[in-house]
C-alpha cells in the first residue's frame, strides 16, 4: 500500500517503524506548504498523521481504510520544521480500530493531536 501511496510520498514522507498497531512518519515543512499567515497548511500536517495512521492500521496485513479522523492544531508549524506522526492503536473490535496520532516537531514540541477511525475492508473473492 505504502509503495503505491503517490501523495505522501511526493511529498517527501517517509514511513518507517512500522509494527503492528503502530507506525511513525516524518515530513520536512517546505516553503511551498505554507498558507497566507507564513505557517504550514494544515492540510499538509493532517496529511502526514493521515499516513502514519494508514501504516498503522494496515499492518495487521488486512485491507484497512479510514472511517473517519478529526485533528486539533496545537501550535503553528513553519517552513523547514522536521514533523513526527507517531501513530498507536488504541483498540480494534470486529472490523472497525480506533487510531492516535501525535504530531510533533524534531525538538519534541506537540503539534497536533489526531484520532482516527479504521474500517478492515472485507476479503475479496477471486473474480469478482
Amino acid at each position: 500500500m505504502l509503495a503505491r501511496d503517490t501523495a505522501s510520498t511526493g511529498l517527501g514522507i517517509d514511513v518507517h517503524d512500522v509494527a503492528p498497531g503502530r507506525a511513525r512518519a516524518t515530513m520536512r515543512v517546505g516553503a511551498g506548504m505554507l498558507n497566507g499567515h507564513g505557517t504550514c497548511h494544515g492540510g499538509y500536517v493532517f496529511l502526514l498523521a493521515d499516513t502514519a495512521f494508514a501504516a498503522a492500521c494496515n499492518s495487521h496485513g488486512t485491507t484497512t481504510v479510514a472511517a473517519g479522523a478529526d485533528i486539533v492544531f496545537a501550535a503553528p508549524v513553519h517552513g523547514g520544521d522536521l514533523l513526527v506522526a507517531t501513530a498507536t492503536e488504541r483498540t480494534r473490535y470486529g472490523r472497525n480500530g480506533v487510531y492516535d496520532v501525535t504530531v510533533a516537531r524534531d525538538d519534541g514540541a506537540v503539534v497536533a493531536e489526531f484520532r482516527g477511525r479504521s474500517r478492515e475492508l472485507p476479503r475479496r473473492v477471486e473474480g469478482r
